[in-house]
């Protein structure tokens, strides 16, 4: 399976911007972004279909965020603005080899270990 590699995490105030990065060792079809904070379930973000044309959002990040691709570098991005201590969380991306986007987490199946990003007040 194709390996992920999450990045972009940290520290930022808020009301600050951080960019994540979704890097694969192959090629990606979909791709989502999900969070997960403490004692909370996995939720979701934000999802880009193969060619770029679909993208998703939840309606918590929903104008706040921008997801993206980049095919030649096999990485999806996820730009986040505006950020408030409520985003919070360890930041996930998933993979499936399909021409379709979908909101749910058991939908897919290939994970990478996620990346922390805290927001302080």
């Amino acid at each position: 399976q194709v390996r992920l590699v999450e990045s972009g995490g940290g520290l930022v105030q808020a009301g600050g911007s951080l960019r994540l990065s979704c890097v694969a060792s192959g090629q990606i079809f979909a791709v989502g972004w999900f969070r997960q904070a403490p004692a909370k379930e996995r939720e979701f973000v934000s999802a880009i279909n193969y060619n770029g044309e679909t993208t998703v959002y939840s309606d918590s990040v929903k104008g706040r965020c921008t997801i993206s691709r980049d095919d030649a570098k096999n990485a999806v991005y996820l730009q986040m603005n505006s950020l408030k201590p409520e985003d919070t969380a360890v930041y996930y991306c998933a993979s499936r080899e399909n021409i379709y986007v979908d909101r749910t987490v058991d939908w897919y199946n290939n994970w990478g270990r996620g990346t922390q990003v805290t927001v302080s007040s």
